[in-house]
């Protein structure tokens, strides 16, 4: 009874005291490098504990340390189809899945965006309303939007940043040297375009840069290979490259794969008709490492890489002969794809979020 009346004592006392030892007995610099340890899934108790903990676990300069000690953690953020506007978030230490606050935008039914994990945080940049009506095939009214939502894990809140220059969907997206660079789509009228700019997280700033060489009618994607952002444009055999140092497009004979993608240990990996590839600049190195047994009729679901692991996340599987229903899955496939056998395995489901993936990206904190 003693001990539990003074450890509540000394607890009224930490939180009355924002100058108190973090931990008893110990310096700070000895307690910030324990508290640096433990799992991110512990933090909302941590900060429940008194001021002091508060501050520090609240502070960019902690996350800092814990990079830098190698204790930093990835986590998964998935946004499906179902329901809207929702994200949710994997912790692959506890193979837990959390939910997310509900994305603030006004556009319903909002895909076909970018997305780009940097600074500790989640940017979700343009798109359009995935909201169609089956009969006059108007998109909720909303083809392309500029608008730009960054999340903060650690308040766990969104924010609406500055919008980009022109409204924008299925894009390029990919962060470069600390920025993201967004390329080619459609705009709000429904021309395909061949605009780039990039946002500057710090400033809170856009601006344009070298247009794509070429305008093509096909909606595109992006990815950062040898320091270099590469676009590859939807069932066309053209791949054009971004030099930042001379903010110059190419048009270069490097056919990559399209289909859903994801980086693993500094490799990128792409599913395409069920086959993982490795990809890579030069097509002598390409290489098929295996199939996925899961992949028959299954479509829109997400790639990330994580812990070194392919993630296959979500998607729906399409109707057989006679059914017209697809049925949205909620299930998620690792594999291990740096082994000489590469090999599946099943990972624990989404809690709420299912159907068609629309954003996919793993953030590290």
């Amino acid at each position: 009874m003693q001990m539990e009346e003074s450890r509540l004592h000394n607890s009224k006392k930490l939180a009355l005291n924002p100058m108190a030892a973090l931990i008893e007995g110990l310096p700070d610099a000895v307690a910030l490098q324990i508290l640096a340890r433990v799992p991110l899934s512990c933090h909302p108790s941590m900060r429940a504990v008194n001021h002091a903990w508060r501050s520090h676990l609240y502070s960019e300069e902690f996350f800092k340390l814990r990079e830098k000690i190698g204790s930093s953690e990835e986590w998964l953020y998935v946004s499906a189809r179902e329901p809207d506007r929702l994200w949710q978030a994997f912790d692959p230490y506890s193979e837990r899945w959390f939910s997310l606050p509900p994305l603030p935008s006004p556009v319903k039914y909002l895909s076909n965006f970018g997305t780009a994990a940097l600074g500790g945080k989640i940017y979700v940049i343009g798109g359009g309303s995935d909201d169609v009506d089956l009969i006059t095939g108007d998109r909720g009214g909303v083809a392309a939007t500029n608008e730009v939502w960054v999340y903060d894990p650690i308040h766990r809140e969104w924010q609406e940043k500055a919008p980009m220059l022109m409204a924008r969907a299925q894009f390029a997206c990919c962060v470069l040297d600390g920025c993201i660079v967004v390329a080619g789509g459609f705009t709000h009228t429904r021309q395909f375009i061949a605009t780039a700019e990039i946002y500057d997280p710090h400033e809170n700033t856009w601006k344009s840069i070298a247009n794509l060489c070429q305008t093509m009618n096909s909606p595109c994607s992006g990815a950062v290979l040898e320091g270099k952002v590469y676009v590859i444009h939807k069932e066309v055999p053209l791949t054009q490259v971004y030099d930042a140092s001379h903010n110059k497009w190419m048009v270069v004979d490097c056919f990559l794969s399209q289909g859903p993608m994801g980086t693993v240990n500094g490799e990128l990996y792409v599913i395409f008709n069920g086959i993982v590839s490795r990809e890579h600049t030069s097509p002598a190195l390409k290489r098929t490492i295996c199939s996925w047994p899961s992949w028959y009729r299954r479509v829109g679901f997400g790639v990330a890489g994580l812990k070194g692991e392919l993630y296959v996340v979500g998607g729906v599987t399409l109707p057989r002969q006679g059914d017209h229903d697809l049925e949205p899955l909620q299930e998620v496939w690792i594999c291990r794809v740096d082994g000489e056998w590469p090999c599946w395995r099943p990972g624990v489901s989404m809690t709420l979020s299912k159907g068609t993936v629309v954003g996919c990206v793993v953030l590290r904190l």
